[in-house]
């Protein structure tokens, strides 16, 4: 379909084309990661203040897992415990760290006036297909396990993510419901990554193949996964569970020139004919990655705002 960039998208485009930039799919995983870690202090706001910011980790099947404990200053609580967002950050599962999305995740925590949790899960190719899910799961059963002494409410627990985040946050919600704990009240999905069939009209569209092009999709996947038939796997691909019934309620966020457009529309279409209750926004202007910019892009501002202010209707 169509798509026109907001004029501060557009900028943000130009200048980032205007800077020449080696394309990921050129860079070995570790240039990658240096490369968007210094594209993302140009365009981050100023971190938020929060109340506290503390360090763990959740025993992984491989390990620790990395943990960020995010106490904004106005926190809702009930009989002194706090709602929880444990968040997976994006990058394609190849990029990206708790680092990365900091200000993404002080923001949501001000905004929903609730704790959040982000995940370091292990990256590809280092740490291929299921070693995200696998240490996602766990980081979040862990959580809910000792909600009590990380003073978090485990009847108000929640899941999300941007991108690969929002891939993981999908996964993890259908594997709570799946085994029956632990029990989630929300999953926010931002422009996430559904299914790898990758057949959607927006994975072909030269308006979507913008700072996140087809062909870096394509190089993300072949990091990620071990081979394609992983695709055809409910824990790469949430979109092929047949049954989406009995899930959290769930933000869905998708943007207009984004390859993944396509798929986060019908995952939410979806979840919404499956009797989950679906707030889906799109911002048609905006292309893939925009919440991280809120520096250069007031709409990132907005839009973690919105996802806020639906955190708060769920308690």
């Amino acid at each position: 379909m169509p798509v026109t960039l907001d004029d501060d998208a557009a900028a943000v485009l130009k200048a980032f084309r205007d800077a020449g930039r080696p394309p990921y799919e050129t860079l070995s995983p570790s240039e990658a990661r240096q490369l968007y870690l210094l594209g993302g202090v140009v365009a981050r706001p100023e971190p938020p203040e929060v109340a506290a910011i503390r360090s763990l980790s959740a025993p992984g099947p491989h390990g620790p897992i990395p943990l960020r404990v995010y106490q904004p200053h106005a926190v809702r609580k009930a009989d002194g415990l706090a709602p929880c967002l444990v968040f997976f950050h994006g990058g394609g599962w190849v990029i990206g760290n708790i680092d990365s999305h900091d200000v993404v995740c002080r923001t949501l925590a001000n905004e929903g006036q609730l704790v959040v949790i982000s995940v370091d899960y292990r990256l590809a190719p280092e740490h291929k297909f299921p070693a995200a899910v696998e240490d996602s799961i766990a980081a979040t059963e862990w959580i809910a396990a000792n909600a009590q002494s990380l003073g978090i409410d485990a009847s108000q627990l929640m899941v999300g993510g941007d991108s690969a985040g929002g891939n993981l946050a999908a996964i993890v919600a259908i594997h709570a419901r799946d085994t029956g704990a632990p029990k989630l009240v929300a999953q926010v999905l931002i422009y996430p990554a559904t299914d790898f069939r990758m057949t959607h009209p927006s994975h072909s569209e030269p308006e979507t193949s913008c700072l996140l092009t087809h062909s870096v999709i394509r190089w993300f996947r072949d990091h990620y996964l071990n081979d394609l038939t992983d695709g055809d796997d409910w824990r790469a691909s949430p979109a092929r569970v047949e049954n989406l019934s009995e899930l959290p309620p769930a933000y869905v966020l998708t943007a207009g020139a984004d390859p993944l457009r396509d798929e986060g529309d019908e995952f939410a279409r979806r979840l919404n004919e499956a009797g989950v209750p679906v707030a889906h926004t799109t911002y048609p202007g905006q292309f893939h990655g925009f919440i991280t910019m809120g520096r250069l892009l007031p709409k990132a501002n907005v839009a973690l705002a919105d996802i806020g202010a639906w955190l708060k209707t769920l308690s």
